[in-house]
């Protein structure tokens, strides 16, 4: 059974910082591409980031550039999401999401529970 499971949201103040993490597990991780992906009060999903299934390229939204890297650590089958320079508008719930294959890399047929990422002060 594939499964993601995401961790490391919380309450956090403009300017910090938070640390997410996504564990996999019930398919072949280092396979394929995955993403991130949020969804905020009131609104519709926005993808966030992509990383190819090496961890060797990364691609983001333009609002997060320069503020959110992402990785992957293919040993430990998970995926992660460094948050810097965090603004109230970064809150949303966070989704880890495995890329459909059959697809493209820009499209996913699983997805985590989420991780509530609140930016307040």
């Amino acid at each position: 059974e594939v499964q993601l499971v995401e961790s490391g949201g919380g309450l956090v103040q403009p300017g910090g910082s938070l640390r997410l993490s996504c564990a996999a597990s019930g398919f072949t991780f280092s396979t394929y591409p995955m993403s991130w992906v949020c969804q905020a009060p009131g609104k519709g999903l926005e993808w966030v980031s992509t990383i190819n299934s090496g961890g060797s390229s990364t691609n983001y939204a333009d609002y997060v550039k320069g503020r959110f890297t992402m990785s992957r650590d293919n040993a430990k089958i998970t995926l992660y999401l460094q948050m810097n320079s965090l603004k109230p508008e970064d809150t949303a719930v966070y989704y880890c999401a495995r890329a459909n294959l059959l697809i493209s890399d820009s499209d996913y047929d699983y997805w985590g529970q989420g991780t509530q990422v609140t930016v307040s002060s």
